[in-house]
């Protein structure tokens, strides 16, 4: 297996700690980027404030275990997403969100955790229509064995498929175990890693490190054991033939996709989120996520 220790950001309120993309490897199947944020908790009046900021040529997904977020987009999108529940946003050609702690959870004080990955768009996708798709908790499929809740983000796994749109073939799945508690990872997928998000699992009894990314050998069925209440996260799927290169919020086959995105950005060519379009993030000079 191959360990990926993250990189941890203080954003001041919560942590996020940030597994790929590293130097070790830029992608996991379509997974480009794994960030883990919190577990935390807001003061009251303060919470997430994600402003505008545009993506290109991937697909976002957003998924709580605490907490809520309200998610704006170009499109004319409003959505709040809460915990169990998913957003799959399309950035394809292009797109602009913003991420932010809803008013009610705000005027109380609220928890935050839970789980930010992009993945790339396949060739012939890149430059497809942006879209979005909110999937509400009781519509993602639950296998539950003793002391085992795996929730099926995307794609198909122990039997159950969750109607998530797929660009490309790709497994994501919550699984909840009580101490004790053994589940089978099998070896269908291209690529498969796992990231204990919280408590303490191993793997064929190897000890797997909290937040650490664990990419598996392809094709070599595995077992999972719960070493405490834990939650793991298991995510891969068909692996890329054509290499994607990241810089800030943009994914592309193409450098010079890239540096069009820089300056569209930069020129303000980019549509205006509705109801939230006073503000916006401007490009970094050197920003955090970047590959090679």
């Amino acid at each position: 297996m191959l360990t990926i220790t993250p990189t941890t950001h203080d954003l001041g309120a919560f942590e996020v700690r940030r597994t790929l993309p590293s130097k070790a490897r830029t992608m996991v199947g379509p997974f480009i980027f794994v960030d883990q944020f919190g577990p935390a908790h807001f003061d009251i009046g303060a919470g997430m404030d994600v402003r505008p900021h545009p993506h290109i040529n991937l697909a976002t997904v957003t998924y709580l275990f605490e907490g809520a977020i309200d998610h704006r987009d170009s499109l004319g999108t409003f959505a709040t997403i809460r915990p169990g529940a998913l957003n799959l946003m399309t950035a394809g050609r292009g797109i602009v969100h913003s991420e932010r702690t809803p008013s009610p959870e705000r005027s109380t004080g609220s928890p935050i955790s839970g789980m930010q990955t992009w993945l790339a768009l396949p060739d012939g996708k890149e430059e497809i229509d942006p879209a979005f798709e909110h999937i509400a908790k009781e519509n993602l499929p639950l296998v539950e064995t003793d002391n085992v809740s795996a929730r099926v983000i995307m794609g198909s796994l122990w039997g159950a498929t969750a109607p998530t749109t797929q660009h490309a073939e790709t497994i994501y799945a919550d699984i909840l175990m009580n101490a004790g508690a053994t589940i089978p990872i099998d070896a269908e997928a291209d690529e498969r890693a796992i990231l204990v998000a919280l408590g303490h699992a191993s793997l064929d009894g190897e000890a797997l490190e909290p937040r650490s990314l664990y990419v598996l050998q392809p094709g070599q069925p595995m077992t999972l054991r719960a070493d405490s209440d834990c939650r793991v996260m298991l995510l891969g799927g068909e692996g890329f033939a054509t290499p994607r290169h990241v810089w800030w919020n943009f994914v592309s086959s193409s450098r010079d996709r890239i540096n069009q995105a820089k300056s569209d950005w930069k020129a303000g060519n980019f549509p205006l989120v509705p109801g939230d379009d006073k503000e916006s993030i401007p490009i970094p000079e050197v920003p955090l996520t970047r590959s090679s």
